[in-house]
């Protein structure tokens, strides 16, 4: 079956043109004209894909590969055989990513709904006091409210909805669906299906007749280059902003509470709920199903393990797991002997196992 059925191949491009884009050497000059026109794992690599390697346990895969070229590092070239073109590179995995946008651009944004470039769709309603500079682009059905502001360049998807005030810059993609709410939005950003921004934060203070609700009065501030999944949730600030750093990556389904403010080139997996007031640094990563509570401080450069509960503050540059989380070693450490102790439970003095 087709794989890119929805995504065609490039027209093409040769390698020598490849490396230099992707700032990497064409390992033997007299490759320099074989075209290539698309990306490729390396089990299913055909002639006019690109794949790539990062270790030797694809030794094997490489024997029975028919890329038009792989992409390595120099200490694995000798793995390749020698009728494979090499493109040499100290990061292989960015090397490949680099080339797979070169050939797909459409792919690295939301799949548009309405192929017009250039018009607002009919039925889109978008209020008198909206400003929307040159360029935009309004799918159908699409909601834009009283004086919110769009820049140019930017996409706005089927059945989204912009509400009033709400301003969002140059070159962005809205996908379809998406309600942004009481939030300034920088340039190039990226806003996948079913995203909810700016809704209120979950607040309340215990009452003689039950829960009393905070009002939620602060904003949703996210700078540029920021890419934020389908289907997550970013509430607006309690009095305070929430707050997402520039080039920040957000996968599907992610949580984020009011009054957060989350540093810049961070990562964070799927389904990770950050409670409110919490302060992340930069460059901090963060795995899927992570837990953290609020109003803790978590340093620059910090790895937490998927599925960790973070209850304390973290220092900056450490690597932690678990649930309450730890030092990655003491986790992993702990974990290996509750496995050992497990295995001991589970047989009789004599060493067999019980039924």
């Amino acid at each position: 079956m087709e794989q890119n059925v929805f995504f065609l191949p490039h027209e093409g491009l040769k390698l020598a043109e490849l490396a230099e884009f992707l700032g990497a050497e064409l390992a033997n000059s007299d490759h320099a004209d074989v075209i290539v026109r698309s990306v490729a794992p390396i089990n299913r690599a055909r002639a006019g894909d690109v794949c790539y390697i990062l270790s030797r346990r694809s030794r094997d895969e490489l024997l029975t590969c028919e890329a038009s070229a792989v992409i390595c590092d120099k200490a694995l070239a000798d793995l390749v055989p020698q009728h494979i073109p090499i493109i040499l590179s100290s990061n292989p995995h960015a090397a490949f990513a680099m080339a797979g946008g070169l050939f797909y651009p459409a792919a690295l944004r939301p799949v548009a709904i309405s192929p017009g470039e250039s018009e607002i769709a009919p039925s889109a309603v978008i209020d008198p006091s909206a400003r929307l500079e040159k360029g935009v682009i309004v799918e159908p059905l699409a909601v834009i409210g009283a004086h919110a502001e769009i820049g140019e360049g930017t996409r706005i998807g089927a059945h989204s909805i912009i509400g009033p005030g709400v301003k969002i810059g140059r070159d962005c993609s809205i996908a379809a669906g998406a309600s942004i709410l009481c939030a300034l939005i920088g340039n190039g950003v990226i806003i996948h299906n079913g995203v909810r921004i700016g809704q209120d934060g979950f607040g309340y203070a215990p009452g003689p007749r039950g829960m009393i609700k905070i009002v939620q009065i602060g904003r949703v501030i996210i700078q540029d280059n920021v890419e934020i999944g389908a289907n997550t949730t970013i509430d607006r600030g309690a009095m305070d902003d929430t707050v997402i750093g520039e080039g920040t990556k957000i996968d599907n389904q992610v949580q984020i509470g009011h009054n957060v403010q989350l540093g810049r080139h961070c990562a964070i997996v799927a389904q990770v709920g950050i409670a409110g007031s919490t302060k992340i640094g930069n460059g901090v990563q963060i795995g899927g199903q992570a837990g953290i509570k609020g109003h803790v401080t978590i340093g620059d450069g910090v790895q937490i393990a998927a599925k960790s509960g973070i209850m304390t503050d973290l220092a900056a540059g450490g690597q932690y797991g678990g649930v309450p989380a730890r030092p990655l070693k003491d986790y992993l450490r702990e974990a290996a002997q509750q496995v050992a102790k497990s295995k001991l439970r589970g047989r009789n003095p004599g060493g067999k196992e019980n039924d």
